[in-house]
């Protein structure tokens, strides 16, 4: 069975009701009249259309992975970048930036990548620049927060693209989390950034294809 996520409810029951009086109202203008292909063409695009955002708002269940000593991919995507880059709010010196892009059809579900205390937390408004530029991690609207536990510390990001207009989350400063806890989401195509220490070892690579609480990111140093 589809296991939808609570943010999608709203504008899938919105999206349905405007589609099913579209096409009711499209059917009785047109029946019986040589342009009821278009109806039925209209009716093909709606099924499609409604498919999609299923997909989006999907939530299915999973396996998450436990690891005290490492980090874990806070959401679905694909590894666009692994460099190193000063971070000039929080840590102020450099860090290790791994980040992730969503496409539509990923799952949109954002989750902790370590259990620990949030000790830092913002939300800055900002352009949309699409998820990839390297200036979204920065010029976009994001919210950013900093994770401590006894390991050390480390910054999740959620980035909103050119589609992404709707960041959503659920954790705020002072709260004890747990690795795979719900993060957030972020709605129609987006990014999530790590800002690691230095002396993580990184286990992707570019290109790689991470599961939201389950692939192994990085893990601690011993």
């Amino acid at each position: 069975m589809l296991r939808l996520h609570r943010e999608g409810r709203f504008i899938l029951i919105t999206v349905a009701l405007l589609l099913i009086a579209a096409n009711a109202t499209l059917f009785v203008l047109t029946w019986g009249e040589n342009s009821l292909i278009f109806s039925w063409v209209f009716l093909g695009v709606s099924i499609i259309l409604y498919g999609f955002l299923l997909n989006f708002f999907r939530n299915p269940k999973r396996s998450f992975t436990y690891d005290p000593d490492a980090v874990i991919a806070p959401c679905d995507g694909k590894i666009v970048a692994i460099e190193r880059v000063f971070e000039p709010i929080y840590f102020q010196k450099e860090m290790q930036q791994v980040s992730i892009f969503m496409s539509p059809l990923n799952v949109h579900v954002n989750w902790c990548p370590v259990s620990g205390k949030v000790v830092y937390s913002r939300y800055y408004a900002g352009k949309y620049l699409i998820a990839w530029h390297p200036k979204s991690s920065v010029e976009n609207e994001h919210t950013f927060f900093v994770f401590e536990n006894g390991k050390g510390k480390i910054a999740c990001k959620q980035i909103a693209g050119i589609l992404a207009r709707r960041i959503k989350y659920y954790i705020r400063p002072s709260d004890m989390v747990r690795q795979g806890q719900e993060l957030g989401f972020i709605k129609f195509g987006s990014r999530v950034d790590l800002l690691l220490p230095l002396d993580y070892q990184i286990c992707v690579n570019l290109g790689s294809r991470t599961q939201g609480g389950k692939t192994i990111i990085a893990r601690v140093p011993s």
